[in-house]
């Protein structure tokens, strides 16, 4: 679910925390990848056709390994250097939220099956979506193919953004690259949406710089989780009545949580019960998460060819032809020569009325020419075989 209202009243209310980025000027970063995240977004929409999605020979979903394989392809082309996150166990007060889920996937199923009754397309597709689940074997498929591409996987003990935004925190990457806006209320520096958009869209990045969320809405980083935390977060139900505008005015006028409780009107507005928005604070502040030392030293390798035509040509019966072009693509862009990395060599970032954004205060790493050109979407018969 992510921080509700949160991308808005950041446009509205913090409009220069925000800036639009072309693809190309991540060349050099190191970003971290919120794995699982992207797992779900692939078989949503990768290759699907109604409740279709494309398989192997064998009748196994492929969707997965194709928008994972495409997607990395192309940041390893343009130079970026990712690292892919994956969840692990969930935090206790988090299981609410799940359980909602999981009955919002089986209502879908219900509606689904009601919708090929009545033979209503349109009802198919957009239900099939909603019952969309990111299994282990999702996601151990994926590490596989990733490990092979040479690309380093993490994984994370609880929540895969508050892992994201600890490797930013800790310098080990620029930035952290998700669509889950809750990486900010765990604190990571740098979040970037639509990174791993596919190319045909043509949609820029989306920047959000912490620390210019925190000095645009005039707030301390307590106060910021306080007005996610009333938003409605994962951890905890809202306050009906109370949206993100009225929370940000509210935690401004009262200081915290706390003063906003106690200056409310319980005839007009209905504190949950329970409502543990301390121990969801706490969470945010103080996620169970590998620190320093404790991260594994991330490598970036050249990808195994023969290892990826196995598990992808043999195994998943992917086209051959398609799959060696992009292994070509990954070899090239690695064996170019690295110069220091400009920002002038892009060209300035485009500023839209709501995004204007500040310097970048990192010192820039190593960098050079621009490493080709993005992966193109290909037919679904290259993608991964037939459909499902």
């Amino acid at each position: 679910m992510g921080i509700q209202g949160l991308t808005k009243l950041l446009g509205d209310a913090a409009p220069g925390c925000m800036k639009e980025q072309k693809f190309e000027n991540y060349f050099g970063r190191k970003i971290a990848v919120d794995a699982s995240m992207h797992i779900y977004s692939f078989l949503v929409v990768v290759g699907r056709q109604g409740d279709q999605l494309l398989t192997s020979e064998a009748g196994e979903v492929t969707s997965h390994l194709a928008g994972m394989f495409f997607r990395t392809v192309r940041m390893l082309e343009a130079g970026m250097k990712p690292v892919f996150v994956f969840e692990g166990k969930p935090p206790e007060m988090k299981k609410e939220e799940l359980a909602k889920r999981f009955e919002r996937r089986a209502d879908a199923n219900t509606d689904l099956e009601a919708a090929k009754e009545a033979g209503n397309a349109e009802d198919v597709e957009k239900y099939s979506k909603r019952t969309v689940r990111v299994t282990r074997e999702h996601n151990e498929e994926c590490k596989r193919l990733l490990r092979l591409m040479g690309v380093p996987v993490l994984d994370a003990p609880s929540e895969a953004e508050a892992q994201c935004a600890q490797l930013c925190k800790d310098g080990l990457v620029y930035g952290i690259s998700t669509e889950d806006m809750d990486s900010l209320t765990f604190g990571t520096p740098r979040l970037i949406r639509h990174l791993m958009a596919p190319a045909s869209q043509k949609t820029p990045a989306m920047e959000f710089d912490h620390a210019l969320v925190l000095s645009e809405l005039g707030l301390t980083n307590d106060q910021f989780i306080d007005v996610c935390i009333m938003c409605g977060c994962d951890y905890t139900s809202k306050i009906a009545g109370i949206g993100a505008v009225r929370a940000l005015a509210l935690i401004r006028k009262h200081g915290n949580i706390e003063g906003v409780l106690a200056a409310l009107d319980p005839a007009k507005y209905q504190i949950p019960d329970p409502f543990p928005y301390q121990e969801a604070r706490r969470l945010f502040k103080e996620p169970d998460v590998m620190k320093g030392s404790d991260i594994p030293a991330l490598k970036w390798t050249p990808p195994d060819t023969e290892g990826l035509i196995e598990f992808l040509v043999t195994e998943k019966t992917f086209a051959e032809d398609r799959i060696r072009k992009a292994i070509d693509r990954i070899h090239a862009a690695k064996g170019k020569a690295t110069q220091g990395r400009l920002e002038s060599f892009f060209g300035p970032s485009k500023v839209v009325s709501s995004t204007s954004g500040a310097k970048r205060k990192e010192p820039p790493p190593a960098a050079g020419k621009k490493g080709g050109g993005a992966a193109k979407k290909g037919k679904l018969g290259g993608m991964g075989g037939k459909k499902k």
